[in-house]
């Protein structure tokens, strides 16, 4: 598969924004009281009418437990927006797990599910496990990969797929090559 490529340009993406807001049950006057901004210019935000500062873009994102590049949007090609993603054109979703990138393959998160497509590097893992309140199904490209679902190992290899649903998981990999996954989740958590 192709490498993440760093993107050249960002657009804030007030849908994305919007749907994150949503699928963490804020409401627009709660996520505005935490960042300490109005609710006016939040709805701004959200409809692209208006812009963030580097450091409300920060909050928004702290807030919302996402990294600022799920915020982002890379500018490309206006007859493609929201339909093709190419390669120079992903997002990367900053994560805080070493070993592990990121990139978004969904257009957008304004989508009742989202396309992900994880590395997890030789030595990665998830020491601690966690749950969503998603459905997911991953896809094993490349490599192998060691996931714990409510306490049991399984050992996937390239062509093994999974599904967790609230799940408590957590995933190491502890061989030579990277591993590489495609994970369709739902709702959109990133």
């Amino acid at each position: 598969m192709e490498d993440f490529h760093a993107p050249a340009s960002f657009d804030l993406q007030g849908a994305d924004l919007r749907a994150l807001r949503r699928a963490r049950g804020l409401t627009l006057a709660a996520l505005a009281q935490r960042v300490d901004r109005s609710v006016g210019w939040l709805s701004q935000v959200e409809r692209d009418r208006s812009n963030a500062s580097p450091d409300d873009l920060a909050a928004l994102a702290d807030v919302l437990d996402v990294s600022t590049s799920s915020l982002l949007a890379v500018s490309g090609s206006t007859e493609e927006a929201g339909k093709i993603v190419r390669p120079h054109t992903r997002r990367p979703i900053g994560n805080r797990t070493a070993g592990l990138t990121e990139a978004l393959l969904s257009p957008d998160l304004t989508d009742d599910f989202e396309v992900i497509h994880s590395r997890f590097a030789p030595g990665a893992r998830l020491d601690h496990a966690v749950s969503r309140p998603t459905q997911e199904i991953g896809y094993v490209v490349a490599g192998r990969f060691d996931l714990w679902i409510d306490g049991t190992l399984f050992q996937l290899s390239p062509g093994d797929s999974f599904r967790l649903r609230g799940d408590l998981f957590r995933w190491a990999n502890p061989y030579p090559e990277t591993c590489e996954i495609i994970w369709v989740i739902s709702p959109p958590v990133y």
